[in-house]
């Protein structure tokens, strides 16, 4: 066998490849992070937590040699009595970020270099792996552990097979190749002795001279846009431990947040704010207009939308009240919002009414984009907000979170402020840029000249999609969800 090297154009063509997944193409050769996620955001805390308690018991079973005893282990309490239509939606929401994250750049660089056909295996179960590699991978198969399932829930055990590992890998391949005698290329992870590689021409094996450098975002097989779950950081065993001792405080934390940003006046809300841990950071790139200029007319800022508490953020930098329109708001998040919020229902004639009647009495806070978006892209900006005010204020939002992400696609909306805000220390970036003229041009042009004023303030990269979309690719329904 010979160690990973950079593949030839002339591959590019024809040149069929089989890779094992983990230890290989991802450089962690452990699969506990995975089924922690798979645990928390399909299962629930109660089961992450039976994950994390036998975190020990599976190390040691993993260091005694009996690495298919740990994996029957994290598999059954992973995933027994889940229903399959949560595993697969975790899979194809949560995972694929942090499967991206841990992809070795130059194992990936051999396999996108084969054209011919190309096979994923893995020891995890294939539903887990099956939808990051073929949508981000392109692969034609995934050969890895099947589970048991019945009406619709899984048993916590693998088919009759057993785990995919060992020789069964060898015959599961060669099933999967119908006919065909060798495949060319074969990259497998430390141990050299696979049984699968012996069906292929030219084998390559991870090696320690291989550095464990992951794939940059500028080389990610597709933009990584939307994608879901609550934790910010790959769930290690350490870093879950970490997580679950924090809790207590978290929620200390938030609740004293959130008692100072509802009894602060609005010109001590900044230094209150910060004195909780808060980090705020606001740049005005024109002078911001005195009591007299504001009582004469009124402003609409529309910003890019990073999590529900944009609105509230831009009120603490202004240093006064302003209201704010929400879609799809829980009546709790509304319930303790210290500033002002109008309903809006999607319906442009109705909202459009209810949004001039706002801003007639005082500033308004609109989100164009209609949904949150995590990653460094700019969905499209509905163009509603530009037909109501004469001067529009673009407002670009940063925001980062260490351990948790306040947004959530199929989990309880109504803690993503309270996830947010668990963070030890939470931060905003706010740039107010220069006032747009809202009635001089036609409304898509306003919306789509404020969206790319945004996107090149912070970095962000502008697209045509939209909340449909968002939804559509994490949950598959269109933003009003069928469980409900």
């Amino acid at each position: 066998m010979s160690p990973i090297a950079p593949s030839p154009r002339s591959w590019k063509e024809n040149r069929s490849i089989v890779a094992e997944f983990e230890g290989a193409l991802l450089i962690s050769t452990s699969l506990f992070p995975y089924f922690m996620l798979v645990s928390l955001e399909a299962g629930g805390p109660v089961r992450a937590l039976a994950l994390l308690l036998l975190a020990p018991l599976v190390r040691l079973l993993e260091l005694a040699g009996l690495e298919c005893v740990a994996l029957r282990v994290m598999i059954f309490v992973a995933t027994a009595g889940l229903r399959v239509d949560d595993l697969r939606a975790a899979a194809k929401a949560t995972l694929p970020k942090f499967y991206l994250e841990n992809l070795r750049r130059r194992a990936y660089r051999v396999f996108a270099g084969c054209g011919g056909k190309r096979y994923v295996i893995t020891s995890c179960p294939r539903i887990m792996a099956e939808p990051f590699s073929r949508e981000y991978l392109d692969v034609d198969g995934v050969i890895g552990t099947e589970l048991r399932a019945f009406r619709g829930f899984f048993l916590g055990l693998t088919s009759p097979g057993g785990l995919m590992s060992g020789s069964r890998r060898l015959e599961a391949l060669r099933a999967a190749m119908a006919g065909t005698e060798m495949m060319d290329v074969g990259l497998c992870g430390k141990d050299r002795d696979q049984p699968f590689m012996s069906l292929c021409a030219e084998r390559h094996c991870i090696t320690p001279r291989d550095a464990a450098q992951p794939v940059p975002r500028s080389e990610y097989p597709k933009p990584l846009i939307f994608h879901d779950g609550r934790l910010v950081a790959l769930p290690t065993p350490l870093d879950s431990l970490i997580v679950l001792l924090w809790l207590p405080f978290g929620v200390v934390l938030v609740t004293v947040r959130i008692l100072v940003g509802l009894s602060s006046p609005y010109k001590l809300c900044l230094l209150c704010t910060a004195a909780t841990g808060v980090r705020i950071r606001a740049q005005f790139h024109e002078p911001r207009p005195d009591a007299a200029t504001r009582s004469r007319s009124h402003t609409l800022f529309a910003c890019n939308h990073r999590t529900l508490v944009d609105p509230v953020i831009i009120s603490t930098a202004l240093r006064r009240k302003v209201a704010a329109v929400t879609y799809s708001v829980s009546r709790l998040s509304e319930l303790i919002s210290p500033i002002p919020t109008i309903r809006l229902r999607r319906d442009r004639f109705e909202d459009g009414a209810r949004m001039r009647s706002s801003l007639g009495h005082g500033d308004l806070v609109v989100c164009p984009e209609g949904t949150t978006c995590r990653e460094p892209y700019l969905l499209r900006f509905s163009p509603l907000f530009a037909e109501i005010a004469e001067d529009i204020v673009p407002v670009a939002v940063t925001n980062e979170g260490s351990m948790f992400y306040g947004t959530t696609v199929r989990g309880h909306k109504c803690l993503d402020s309270f996830f947010f805000l668990m963070n030890p220390r939470p931060y905003y970036g706010l740039d107010f840029l220069a006032k747009v003229p809202g009635g001089q041009k036609s409304k898509y042009d306003v919306a789509n000249h404020i969206q790319r004023a945004i996107g090149r303030t912070i970095g962000f990269e502008c697209t045509n999609l939209t909340r449909k979309d968002k939804y559509r690719m994490l949950a598959g329904h269109d933003g009003f969800d069928p469980r409900k």
